[in-house]
């Protein structure tokens, strides 16, 4: 990219000071109301008078919502058939333009998002009820700068006495897309710019329950991707999304990849599809804090990284184990940060509170407490917090069930253990084989080796908060869709091509 860190860090410290200015939606704080950016009229796009992707109305439907002023369609449809349709012909037509045209076309999303950061952060949590404005702000920042072009994508030569074969990386063509409610527009705009710098259009299944915000980031995208001089549709989104027209993505003959950020069922279903799948599966990641950790840091790092969007991310902190030496140290620290501490019978209200059981009997997160503030959560039972703060921690038992169980809410078990070999164990144990996160405060090599080694995650993050791993505040590219249970992990452009080898013999080198 030719964005520099500095750069991308100025982006978003300059985010967040605007949104601090007009006034952040802190823990119980009412949100104003959303810039009305998308008008409640009939959506035409797709239907008749919309054929091909370009609005026959003279001059541009006004009375459109899925059209730019220029009457060209901005990519919503009411249905897959529909939509994959028109995603079919701008594949074809986003070929066509080169790459050094992709690469004008990427810079202007980037710059579009870029332009409606706070908007678009503000609209995700008042539509979804999920995570913090700023924390989203932040989010879909990181997404819209560190996500990897067009230069991502290299082709590979190899020559010898027999001629010269070429390996290039090439598109899929159209790929369906579902993506989640905690992460909904910095997962659209990740997906958008990885798979259209690989040369693909995208149909999106998003969220029902984000499909607002949803939408409108596709839009956006969209109407930035005509200006820089694209085709119309690259990016389409089911406007009305429901589990019958995700089915229908995933048989539909056309899409060549189905990519699935979301929970295990939609993942499961999606593997069943045979298709060639993508997947972001569940994760409960553990962080390990051995005797050796600098404690200040530490405390810090697992503060702001379970603490942050509500601990709605699935590489979140979602349960801590330990050393015993170190762990009233830790634990006093987390509290001087603004930690709520909750005693043992507050746990345990808690605990029944905000898991269920399934019909299985397996504890899953209750949905009515995901992603809230604090301060919500704890009005469960009866505890009333200050207003700063953001995160609430207790001693557990191993076995509790918020240890094992991945719940996406601002609420942190922290297990004491005898030692280092300890806290390794039961910290893979309750990752459960997901080999999503894991993170680990350590100045002792061997034991962060140990532990990277034995828990065998996609992402491993030593003495920094798990967003680290994202690229935030870390080194590396930015992703939204780790796709563990699949392989690629943290995805790029070029998770979203396919290999192509060409070859001709004998005669060209010139030596």
């Amino acid at each position: 990219m030719n964005i520099s860190n500095d750069e991308i860090a100025y982006i978003v410290q300059e985010v967040c000071r605007r949104v601090s200015v007009t006034g952040s939606a802190g823990s119980g704080a009412a949100l104003p109301a959303a810039t009305a950016v998308v008008p409640n009229l009939p959506l035409k796009a797709g239907s008749a008078g919309h054929e091909g992707g370009t609005c026959s109305t003279p001059g541009g439907c006004a009375t459109c919502t899925s059209c730019s002023s220029d009457g060209q369609s901005l990519g919503s449809f009411s249905s897959v058939g529909e939509a994959v349709a028109a995603a079919l012909v701008a594949q074809k037509a986003l070929i066509g333009l080169g790459l050094e045209k992709r690469k004008v076309v990427v810079a202007a999303m980037r710059a579009a998002v870029l332009a409606d950061v706070e908007n678009i952060g503000r609209m995700a949590v008042e539509e979804t009820g999920l995570g913090r404005v700023p924390d989203k702000v932040k989010k879909v920042a990181l997404s819209a700068s560190k996500t990897p072009g067009p230069e991502d994508i290299e082709a590979i030569a190899f020559t010898g006495d027999r001629g010269l074969t070429l390996t290039e990386l090439a598109p899929f063509g159209v790929i369906g897309a579902i993506t989640p409610s905690t992460n909904p527009a910095e997962t659209v705009v990740n997906n958008s710019i990885a798979m259209l710098s690989a040369g693909n259009a995208v149909v999106f299944n998003c969220h029902p329950s984000a499909k607002r915000v949803s939408r409108h980031t596709v839009e956006l995208l969209n109407k930035a991707i005509i200006k820089a001089g694209g085709p119309p549709n690259v990016l389409c989104v089911i406007a009305e999304p429901t589990k019958e027209s995700s089915d229908d993505l995933m048989r539909h003959p056309a899409i060549r990849l189905l990519t699935v950020t979301g929970g295990p069922e939609i993942v499961g279903i999606a593997m069943n599809s045979g298709k060639k799948v993508i997947a972001a599966g569940p994760g409960n990641p553990p962080v390990v804090v051995d005797e050796t950790a600098d404690l200040d840091n530490a405390a810090r790092c697992i503060y702001d990284g379970a603490s942050f969007d509500n601990n709605v991310l699935c590489i979140a902190e979602k349960e801590v184990f330990c050393v015993a030496e170190v762990f009233d140290g830790l634990m006093d620290r987390l509290v001087r940060l603004g930690a709520v501490k909750l005693s043992r019978e507050q746990s345990r209200l808690l605990t029944e509170a905000v898991l269920q059981k399934d019909k299985a009997g397996r504890w899953t997160a209750n949905k009515k407490y995901v992603g809230k503030d604090i301060q919500v959560i704890l009005k469960a039972i009866n505890l009333e917090v200050a207003p700063t703060a953001r995160l609430a921690v207790f001693e557990a038992t191993k076995d509790c069930p918020l240890v094992t169980t991945e719940q996406l809410m601002p609420v942190l078990p922290i297990v004491r253990c005898k030692d280092v070999g300890e806290a390794i164990a039961l910290g893979v144990a309750a990752e459960g084989g997901c080999h999503h996160t894991a993170m680990m405060h350590s100045r002792n090599v061997d034991s962060l080796t140990e532990m990277a080694r034995a828990v065998d995650t996609s992402i491993f993050v030593k003495n920094g908060p798990s967003y680290a791993g994202l690229g935030f505040g870390g080194e590396g590219f930015n992703s939204f869709t780790i796709a563990t249970p699949t392989g690629e992990g943290v995805t790029s452009p070029v998770s979203y091509t396919r290999k192509r080898r060409c070859v001709l013999t004998d005669s060209f080198r010139i030596v």
